[in-house]
């Protein structure tokens, strides 16, 4: 599995693009301000992305969304539950000072236990709300194998968890997500954030004081 991360002013979040190494299929996560290196990436790569997949849509997720649909014809899919901020991005916005653009229309809503595939590759989506109602971490590994590499969004930092003070947000709910749908695999599991630099599950089952 190959895997670029991109991240652009002013929230510095993390943008993947994450291919198999055989088929050069790919897929898009979070695609926001830093999409036009991203985009670049796959041209210059010959790389065939599938599918945008969100992790949730706070607006530093999704402000890419467009340009990477242009790019890419190929669906973008969200947990249907964070629709509402989807199609609130205009107004997000304005929470922020800052003025955006309407996204194109999420194509695929996940359903419970969704597994998609892209090249050799198996996408497990599990929902993991909290941070926001429709929050998802997308656990990536090869199809013939047990090992999995979880892009979590804002769900889970290197020693931080995701802010709960937005609409939506709930800690409880959002511990419970951690414990119940990344605490589960095993310590070794290499976790790749919305923000910052990648983790662990064990760094993070050690670490993080959150999760005392």
């Amino acid at each position: 599995m190959d895997i670029v991360t991109a991240a652009a002013p002013p929230f510095f979040k993390n943008g993947y693009l994450v291919s198999c190494e055989e088929t050069k299929e790919a897929v898009c996560i979070d695609p926001g301000d830093e999409v036009d290196d991203l985009v670049a990436h796959v041209q210059a790569e010959g790389l065939t992305v599938t599918m945008i997949l969100l992790t949730h849509a706070h607006l530093d997720h999704i402000t890419g969304v467009g340009r990477a649909k242009a790019a890419f014809s190929v669906p973008i899919w969200l947990h249907r539950d964070d629709l509402f901020l989807y199609d609130g991005i205009v107004e997000q916005g304005r929470m922020f000072g800052l003025t955006l653009e309407r996204q194109p229309p999420v194509d695929q809503f996940y359903a419970p236990d969704q597994r998609l595939m892209f090249g050799r590759y198996l996408v497990e989506v599990r929902h993991a709300p909290g941070h926001c109602p429709g929050g998802v971490c997308l656990a990536i590994g090869r199809s013939d194998q047990a090992a999995r590499e979880l892009f979590v969004g804002d769900t889970l930092f290197a020693d931080s968890i995701g802010r709960t003070d937005l609409p939506g947000g709930n800690q409880a709910l959002l511990l419970k997500s951690i414990r119940e749908q990344l605490l589960v695999y095993p310590d070794e599991t290499i976790v790749h954030s919305g923000h910052g630099p990648d983790t662990t599950i064990g760094d993070e089952k050690g670490g993080n004081p959150f999760l005392r």
